[in-house]
């Protein structure tokens, strides 16, 4: 069996996706998408608080799984929002070789 890689979050993207229009009562995504963003921002706060508390609190097996729910949810967020992974890796990209000190100074500029 091959070794899951981060393309994995580009497939679950697109899983989200196509299931924005789905049947609220058969997708648990669509559900969020039809309860709007206020509730997914919320979710994805609440899977936040629980990865923190699994970091601190417990082992790493419920930090795993806590940090795929966090990633899943921040995805239906980009969803809703129109944004793309492929809009955040390119960000990413851009920060490469640049110090997390010095980029903070250049956005408050």
């Amino acid at each position: 069996m091959p070794v899951p890689t981060a393309r994995i979050l580009d497939q679950l993207f697109e899983t989200i996706a196509d299931r924005k229009d789905s049947d609220p009562e058969k997708s648990y995504t669509a559900k969020l998408f039809s309860r709007g963003r206020g509730k997914i921002a919320q979710k994805l706060g609440e899977e936040a608080v629980e990865t923190v508390v699994a970091a601190l609190a417990e082992g790493s097996g419920r930090l795993v799984s806590e940090s795929a729910d966090l990633l899943y949810h921040l995805m239906v967020l980009w969803a809703d929002c129109g944004v793309t992974p492929t809009e955040v890796w390119t960000e990413l990209e851009k920060r490469q070789g640049v110090s997390g000190i010095d980029e903070k100074k250049a956005r408050k500029k």
